[in-house]
């Protein structure tokens, strides 16, 4: 079972199953055909995260998240390029682009390591998929047109992003063809030659004469210095299960984990109430010492020791652009992805088919300031990939999209079905909140005796009149431990889909 954030991203990663492959194999398969279906999210310019665990491998997680650069010694030339991306009439957020929000991309790397470590592939078969799709590209369906509309000043900034994106002198609509031969060529060699391909050679000089000659200090030096870590994960209980998900110095997994263990401990049925009281405490708990303290070792723990707790508990009750995809296969091995090229700074390196990322200018992931992090330095991230485990086996492989809102989507999901007990697709398809700045967002759905009773203790809400892609993207594969039946559910939201092997 494939779920993912793109119908034929999910059959890229079912066709190796079938083949034979692995979730991992099929990970990566599926991972390297988002970058020219969802190209605005994800690519080799991008960073994220795969936790992995099955029968025969304690979990783990890869971390090729996006790292500050500065090892080449250049000067920052140009200021940040602030775009404001409008969800809706009502909602909008300001992201910053250009080539001074560049950081060292990952997702090239981290995909060879998982697959070193757990494949059983080679990566030259399983960027096929992903090379015919950037040669002869694919019919842009309403979500990913959807997303270029509303980064069409991203997207059409420079000369190479509105050849690829613009052709014709408009962004590309729906239906309409996305090609990007500079991508398939890279991706061929990528299967040939694997990480090097990018982090070594020709690749690294041309980005940083590209980057640093428009004002940004992305040079070869971060490139050939960058690696993936292993990192093991942080956990929580919830109802008998033990969550796994993305742990420090990331910050989504450690508040997902905050607010399961504040739900444990209230006992009472979750709903809209509940879940804006533990939203509040893991806001009030992301305080001004908390992105400090992500880098010190000890610190999850002390974050969700019981004392914590208690003391999030007693105190009053106030009230991006990334795509995720998941693997479950027949031996119960999961493999959950997260990836992310943030909205892209509109920086696309001519000849590599590298966009790159432009998470040193993401507000939410930069909270000690832009460009403050000494080189090297893994950037912090809401991004949580999720595993979930009864009695030491893997039951459901999950993670979201969303930018700030990916930690509230992975844990309404995870509350969906843990204890709402809903199949995988209605647990990605019931309605979501968001709490965020003072405001509670709320989709169409949402309890609305519930929301009532937080506006009359204070509380402002917003109602949404439709679904939305700023709620995030979840995608989600599930496994019974007993029967060994799959099941998946893919977002709406974000036009996802799952794929059967």
């Amino acid at each position: 079972m494939v779920a993912a954030g793109h119908p034929l991203t999910a059959e890229a990663g079912a066709a190796v199953l079938r083949d034979g492959g692995n979730a991992v194999d099929a990970a990566v398969a599926a991972a390297v055909a988002s970058f020219p279906l969802e190209s605005a999210l994800t690519g080799l310019g991008a960073g994220g995260f795969m936790i992995v665990k099955g029968p025969d491998c304690e979990a783990v997680v890869i971390d090729f998240f996006v790292a500050a650069p500065g090892r080449g010694g250049h000067e920052l030339g140009e200021e940040l390029v602030p775009v404001p991306v409008h969800f809706d009439a009502s909602t909008t957020q300001v992201f910053n682009a250009g080539a001074a929000s560049c950081g060292v991309p990952g997702t090239a790397a981290g995909l060879e390591m998982a697959l070193e470590r757990f494949g059983s592939v080679p990566l030259e078969e399983l960027v096929g998929s992903g090379v015919s799709l950037a040669r002869e590209g694919s019919p842009l369906n309403s979500q990913q047109a959807y997303v270029l509309r509303i980064l069409e000043p991203i997207y059409t900034a420079t000369p190479e992003a509105r050849a690829i994106y613009a052709p014709d002198g408009h962004i590309l609509r729906e239906g309409e063809i996305l090609r990007d031969p500079d991508l398939a060529a890279a991706l061929e060699r990528y299967g040939v030659e694997g990480a090097a391909s990018i982090y070594s050679g020709e690749v690294p000089d041309a980005v940083e004469e590209y980057v640093c000659s428009r004002g940004g200090i992305l040079s070869a030096a971060d490139l050939e210095a960058y690696r993936p870590i292993p990192r093991e994960p942080v956990g929580a209980g919830f109802l008998g299960h033990e969550i796994l998900t993305n742990p420090p110095p990331s910050a989504g997994g450690i508040l997902i984990a905050y607010c399961l263990a504040l739900l444990e401990r209230l006992g009472s049925e979750p709903g809209p109430v509940e879940l804006t009281r533990v939203m509040e405490a893991a806001n009030l708990a992301r305080d001004e010492s908390f992105a400090g303290e992500l880098e010190r070792a000890g610190f999850a723990g002390e974050f969700l020791a019981a004392g914590s707790l208690d003391r999030a508990l007693d105190q009053d009750d106030r009230l991006g652009s990334t795509t995720h995809l998941a693997v479950m296969d027949e031996s119960g091995l999961c493999a959950s992805v997260t990836c992310s090229n943030g909205t892209g700074s509109g920086m696309i390196v001519p000849g590599t088919g590298i966009h790159l990322n432009n998470m040193l200018g993401e507000e939410d992931l930069n909270p000690l300031g832009f460009h403050q992090a000494a080189p090297g330095t893994r950037v912090s991230s809401m991004m949580s990939p999720t595993l979930i485990l009864s009695q030491g086996e893997v039951v459901a492989g999950l993670g979201s999209a969303g930018s700030n809102r990916i930690r509230s989507a992975i844990l309404q999901t995870t509350l969906n079905l843990l204890a709402g007990g809903l199949a995988p697709q209605a647990a990605v398809d019931a309605p979501r909140i968001h709490l965020e700045g003072g405001l509670l967002q709320a989709e169409p759905g949402v309890d609305a005796r519930a929301l009532a009773r937080l506006e009359e203790r204070g509380q402002e809400v917003f109602r949404w009149s439709e679904r939305n892609l700023f709620f995030g993207g979840v995608q989600v594969v599930t496994r019974d431990p007993g029967s060994g039946r799959l099941g998946g559910g893919g977002d709406p939201r974000r036009g996802g889909a799952v794929a059967y092997a």
